[in-house]
């Protein structure tokens, strides 16, 4: 694994004085430590896999195991399950969200593409970045409970959780800096998302146009999350600086490529084609 460090030139660079202005940060935030957490991912990352491994057992087996045995509701569990991760991506989102908007105004898009800050310099993003990347552990859960209440598990579903993984915890380990756009994105769209989800386990009659606007914002964040991944890569063959390897870029963009088929198939079967069928748990 090669050790990514900011050159001199990209640390002037950083303007500390301007950082975003928090209004409250709590102690956790503000004691956390950017280096530590990265270096224990450069020793850990590669444990993703068995996390991967063991979340093909157990659903693929669970599959098998719940072919002749009655489906379960779990019906409060799962509400309460969707409550905790809306809950978590709503706090992910307002924490996050406000560093970019800083970014933007004071340095422009491509900054924000291309330098690190939101991570090496601002503790508040930082923190809820490394709680995104821990984040996606958990969040395989999900898929249990498809698997228990026998519910269709969609290809996109699985390889989506699995890919998600295993690109944010090796990817952390260079602090890539497309991954500010990744990650508050991110944290919008499940905001929205574990809160329909929310509704419908509670049984809410949704309008069906509220399913059709989460699935056109995931597209349009695997557009969104494939251009800032090849716009870091045009930065940097152009020999700028830009804290994302090439080979990191590139599967980066092909992952947000093929998460962007797969969502406008989707899109397509449920709400095109006659027929049409419900949301699924897939971001």
């Amino acid at each position: 694994m090669r050790y990514y460090t900011m050159s001199v030139v990209a640390s002037n660079f950083w303007v500390t004085a301007n950082l975003p202005n928090y209004s409250y940060i709590f102690n956790f935030e503000r004691n956390f430590d950017q280096r530590e957490q990265r270096n224990w991912m450069i020793k850990n990352w590669y444990q993703a896999f068995y996390f991967v491994g063991v979340y093909m057992v157990l659903v693929f087996g669970g599959q098998v195991y719940m072919q002749s045995r009655p489906r379960y509701d779990l019906r409060r569990i799962l509400a309460a399950w969707n409550v905790f991760l809306a809950v978590f991506s709503i706090i992910g989102a307002m924490r996050t969200l406000p560093e970019m908007i800083h970014v933007l105004r004071k340095y422009g898009f491509q900054y924000s593409v291309c330098n690190p800050s939101f991570i090496e310099q601002v503790k508040v993003s930082g923190f809820w970045t490394w709680m995104f990347t821990l984040s996606k552990v958990p969040e395989l859960c999900d898929t249990i409970f498809i698997v228990l209440r026998k519910q269709n598990l969609m290809f996109l579903h699985w390889y989506h959780h699995i890919t998600v993984l295993l690109f944010s915890w090796y990817s952390y380990t260079e602090h890539i800096a497309p991954a500010r756009w990744y990650v508050v994105m991110n944290y919008i769209v499940h905001s929205v998302m574990y809160s329909y989800f929310v509704l419908r386990a509670l049984r809410f009659n949704v309008p069906r146009y509220v399913a059709m606007v989460i699935t056109t914002s995931q597209i349009l964040q695997m557009i969104l999350g494939a251009y800032v991944s090849y716009l870091g890569y045009q930065v940097k063959q152009e020999g700028e600086f830009c804290q994302i390897s090439e080979d990191t870029a590139k599967i980066a963009i092909l992952m947000y490529l093929s998460y962007f088929v797969l969502f406008a198939r989707l899109f397509y079967n449920a709400y095109i084609q006659p027929k049409g069928g419900k949301l699924q748990k897939t971001n």
